[in-house]
């Protein structure tokens, strides 16, 4: 039972809940005993458990969750506290009593490539972060990611982390399931898509009568490996990438609208994208 505010532990789980993400080789911070499940659930390696009195209720099926997973959580690091402690650690206004530290996963541009579990054998369809800033932007565009089959996500330098706190929350665990790699360097990454013969494609605030951009549901074949990129709310894709870009990609809007936040382009992106693939697969259009 730990009882004091200088605790080690409570230390390590403030700044995992309250942070902007963790750095390499820091804990994952998770809040919430749904979201906590659900990472022990895809398998990840549990460094801790805390538990506050309010959060005991939920605890026993955290606890099975945990022993029905390959990794668990050892005994010796599950551990409680009080409810005003739970408090002070916290990353939400009003906190259910149970969060846990886990570790990162390693994963490479050949996951993200590849997929996890049901994707692993999908044409390549990864989405790539250029500068989205909005933690809840991003894991919006994580969890659609996951809905509609991408096969795992980039965030590149000066994008908001995927692993943050509010983007977990709002990834509702798809940051915790898909392959994600974060911070490269975008022309490390351009060169290596290319390489692995990827057609890259930005994602256009443009309308299609007012640039060279295909329309979402035209010229865009997004059945073939693509890396679609989405840019910062404010400025778009970067000029680095839509020099590069295969082809750009605009979504139809009405006048009156000036553009789509990144969130809502990127999941009607995706959309399409499964909508093609599933052509491909002879399922419904």
């Amino acid at each position: 039972m730990i009882a004091s505010r200088d605790n080690k532990w409570l230390k390590t789980f403030r700044a995992a809940l309250r942070g902007s993400g963790p750095r390499d080789g820091d804990p994952i911070g998770v809040e919430g005993p749904k979201l906590v499940e659900e990472a022990l659930r895809s398998g990840l390696e549990a460094e801790a458990l805390l538990v506050s009195e309010a959060g005991e209720r939920d605890a026993a099926r955290i606890l099975r969750a945990a022993g029905d997973s390959e990794t668990g959580v050892p005994r010796s690091r599950v551990l409680r506290t009080t409810d005003k402690l739970f408090e002070g650690v916290a990353g939400t206004n009003a906190p259910q009593g149970v969060a846990a530290l886990f570790r990162q996963r390693a994963w490479g541009l050949d996951d993200v490539l590849r997929g996890a579990g049901a994707m692993r054998e999908s044409s390549p369809l990864v989405v790539v972060l250029a500068g989205v800033q909005d933690p809840g932007n991003v894991g919006t565009i994580l969890r659609s990611a996951e809905a509609f089959g991408a096969t795992g996500v980039v965030a590149v330098r000066g994008t908001a982390d995927p692993w943050s706190p509010k983007a977990l929350r709002a990834s509702a665990g798809s940051a915790l399931r898909l392959p994600v790699l974060r911070g490269m360097a975008i022309p490390i990454l351009l060169a290596q898509l290319r390489i692995a013969g990827v057609k890259i494609y930005a994602a256009s605030s443009a309308r299609g009568d007012e640039s060279d951009a295909a329309g979402i549901s035209g010229q865009a074949d997004l059945r073939e490996p693509s890396a679609i990129f989405i840019g910062s709310e404010g400025s778009g894709v970067p000029m680095e990438v839509e020099r590069a870009a295969d082809a750009t990609i605009s979504i139809p809007t009405r006048d009156a609208v000036e553009s789509l936040n990144a969130g809502v382009a990127a999941s009607i992106v995706l959309y399409e994208a499964a909508r093609q693939r599933k052509q491909v697969t002879g399922g419904a259009a």
